[in-house]
């Protein structure tokens, strides 16, 4: 299929074919008939794209703060490897689309293949959409106006906010989609509109819209007299400008008492005088309504009950389409240009010509069939040599540290590239030489020219994906954590004894690093138990990011404590046997406490050791830090940047010339042993000891006693 993308570095809009999206748990499946461009937006978008680095460090003051402090935490290069991974990441462009359901994920009931839906989903033949974000399109609404369907939420959304009635008198700032469709909305209020926008022809289509009265360069004293001198019930700004020129007009003609919303993006410097005597509210609307960026809502699928939230953006999406449907709201007016999605370059020539006679620019595409096309060919002749590589997850971690460092690990065919969108797996196989671009896994199992797996998905879908690997053959190395509750771990440990040349190895690279191997000699012939400690200062992440939520992430204890289980493991020789933690708790902890807790694990010789993951820190501190001591001796690991170690009396530091977490030596390991056809990297027993620990960490903080681990 086609779908429109941006170069993040450069602005550069590139029209690729891409395999097409597979249906995601709770998600709907849409072969799109037309998808809308919204000029202003994407418009914005391609301008910030084409800045300089410079250029679009001043525009986004908030990346630039996170790029400073992962240079704290993991040095120059892999800071450096991260961010030009992240520019070259292409990223989708639309937001409002129609067409025909293909297929539902599992939990959702609402949809069925035939329906006619409109979605949030980009410029794409074929996309993914969450069940929250579509709607359906009445049967007498026809496509290429239901497309127009997310942008009318927008502009619903701003007027729900503004709070108007019957016979009130709104001005609407700012005359391109969003507000013409405010224009729109109000009239089917029965309010009287006024606007206003620097281009005349808008204005005049505002009037076929319903505005009573529409200008450029509308004053204050020509709102105040078509208002009896009470100025605006209401304004809403939908311009797209940095100016506070918008703001500044609407607190002049907005009546006592009154409501501005901000719909668009704007200068919002705002004049206090005004506001001040006049008491008037303002209001900045988000999106498509209640709901919008909320996880739970969006992603998990959890809606909210409308004796208590009436209007959601779903709802709001549905209601647009309604009236569509009833004639209050036509949007043929709108409708400039129509191109097909193979001369998407020409609509964008006319989006930032920004013609005046240019508004709602649709592009269509072709009608798909019931089973599109989810694997495509990117390379016909295979590397010579090497041993195949199936990939299934295709993130910005592995894109920027494993996949390099695995094609310096030694001679490897790339066989083919996974993710479930299609569009992350098409960019990695281009830029790294993979074969293949799928976005369905089973394609990656059943292939009989790849040896050895790799699986960088989301935590909750890592057991699944290894079973499914190991059944069909092959060598598995998954990122941490292998899985998230006992009965995965079992599953998987009934398949071990049944391998015969595959293997599995997790993302435990710590062990790998050239600290820990340091370390680890330097304690080779101490008989006596070893006491370890281990500090993460994790930072803060959101209480509804998506690792933090037990079902998809398992939490971080699971998700990222269990390398410090590892890494202990390893520096003491002996697996875990008991294991018992604690957190931080009171009314003042916060939502969640997990990320905040002391975890003590007793190993198998003696040995003990005390891990602090630690979420309450400052980001710009070194993340890690870790203490052996024992025999007489001992070692600390500051940041795997440096190791110091101190015995006899003596005291010896060894600095690294950049910090070194272990990856390319964890796959360089894996590699060899599947050459050589040697034992994994990492034992069976050491991977559910980490594993066991780390899920009984978690029961552990729930029942408060310690667990031991069989």
């Amino acid at each position: 299929m086609k779908q429109v993308v941006q170069n993040i570095r450069d602005g550069k809009l590139d029209l690729r074919t891409v395999p097409a999206p597979m249906a995601k748990t709770g998600h709907v499946l849409v072969a799109n008939a037309f998808s809308l461009i919204s000029a202003g937006t994407e418009k914005m978008a391609i301008e910030l794209a084409r800045k300089s680095l410079l250029g679009k460090a001043r525009e986004r003051p908030d990346h630039v703060r996170r790029v400073v402090e992962k240079l704290k935490q993991e040095g120059f290069f892999n800071t450096l490897a991260q961010v030009a991974e992240k520019l070259d990441s292409p990223m989708p462009m639309g937001y409002s689309s129609a067409g025909v359901v293909l297929a539902c994920g599992s939990g959702v009931q609402g949809f069925k293949p035939g329906d006619r839906v409109a979605s949030n989903g980009p410029h794409a033949g074929v996309v993914c959409v969450p069940r929250h974000l579509c709607a359906h399109v009445p049967a007498n609404v026809p496509f290429d106006h239901a497309a127009f369907a997310v942008l009318g939420a927008i502009a619903l959304q701003g007027v729900r906010l503004a709070r108007v009635q019957l016979g009130d008198t709104a001005l609407v700032i700012g005359l391109g989609l969003v507000g013409q469709l405010t224009v729109a909305l109000l009239k089917a209020q029965e309010c009287r509109v006024l606007g206003t926008d620097p281009v005349a022809a808008r204005c005049e289509l505002a009037r076929r819209m319903g505005a009573e009265f529409a200008e450029p360069g509308l004053s204050a004293r020509e709102v105040l007299s078509r208002t009896r001198e009470l100025g605006a019930d209401a304004v809403l700004i939908a311009a797209s400008t940095t100016s506070n020129d918008p703001v500044n007009l609407a607190a002049e003609c907005v009546r006592q008492k009154g409501r501005v919303i901000a719909v668009g993006a704007v200068g919002m410097n705002l004049p206090r005088r005004p506001f001040y005597f006049k008491e008037a509210e303002f209001a900045v609307s988000c999106s498509y309504g209640p709901g919008r960026y909320d996880p739970e809502y969006e992603e998990r699928g959890h809606d909210y009950p409308p004796g208590y939230v009436r209007w959601t953006e779903q709802r709001n999406l549905q209601a647009v389409l309604d009236l569509m449907g009833s004639g209050s709201l036509d949007v043929a007016p709108l409708i400039s240009h129509r191109f097909s999605i193979e001369d998407a370059d020409k609509a964008y020539r006319v989006v930032e010509s920004a013609a005046e006679s240019s508004l709602g620019i649709l592009l269509q595409y072709p009608e798909t069939e019931s089973a599109p096309q989810r694997t495509i060919e990117l390379r016909a002749s295979p590397a010579p040599g090497g041993l195949g590589i199936g990939w299934i997850g295709l993130g910005g971690f592995a894109r920027s540290t494993l996949l390099p460092a695995l094609k310096k690990a030694g001679s490897v065919r790339l066989r083919i590239a996974c993710s479930a969108g299609g569009l992350s797996a098409t960019s990695a196989a281009e830029k790294h030489g993979f074969e293949l671009a799928t976005s369905d896994a089973a394609a990656v199992l059943s292939d009989d020219q790849i040896q050895a797996v790799f699986i960088t998905t989301r935590h909750d879908q890592h057991a699944g994906q290894v079973i499914g690997a190991l059944k069909a053959g092959k060598a598995v190395f998954v990122e941490k954590p292998l899985c998230l509750t006992l009965e995965e771990l079992a599953e998987i440990e009934s398949l071990i004894p049944n391998l015969q040349s595959p293997f599995l190895q997790v993302g435990f690279n710590r062990r790998f690093s050239p600290s820990a191997q340091l370390v680890r000699e330097f304690f080779s012939s101490c008989a006596q138990p070893l006491a370890v400690s281990i500090r993460f200062n994790a930072g803060a992440i959101p209480a509804d990011h998506w690792t933090q939520e037990e079902g998809s992430g398992g939490g971080r204890i699971i998700g990222e404590a269990c390398h410090a289980m590892d890494l202990a493991t390893f520096l003491v020789g002996a697996p875990p046997v008991r294991v018992f933690a604690e957190s931080v708790g009171g009314e003042k902890a916060g939502p969640v406490t997990d990320d905040q807790c002391f975890i003590t694990l007793r190993h198998a010789n003696g040995s003990i050791s005390s891990i602090g993951y630690l979420a309450g820190g400052d980001k710009a501190y070194p993340k890690e830090r870790i203490e052996v001591i024992g025999g007489g001796r001992v070692a600390v690991i500051d940041d795997f940047r440096s190791v110091t170690t101190v015995a006899g009396g003596h005291e010896r530091t060894k600095k690294f010339a950049a910090q070194d977490k272990g990856h390319a030596a964890e796959l360089e390991a894996f590699m060899r042993a599947l050459r050589e056809g040697s034992p994994a990297p990492v034992s069976w027993a050491e991977i559910r000891a980490a594993s066991l620990a780390a899920i009984l960490a978690v029961r552990s903080l729930r029942e408060g006693v310690p667990f031991d681990i069989p």
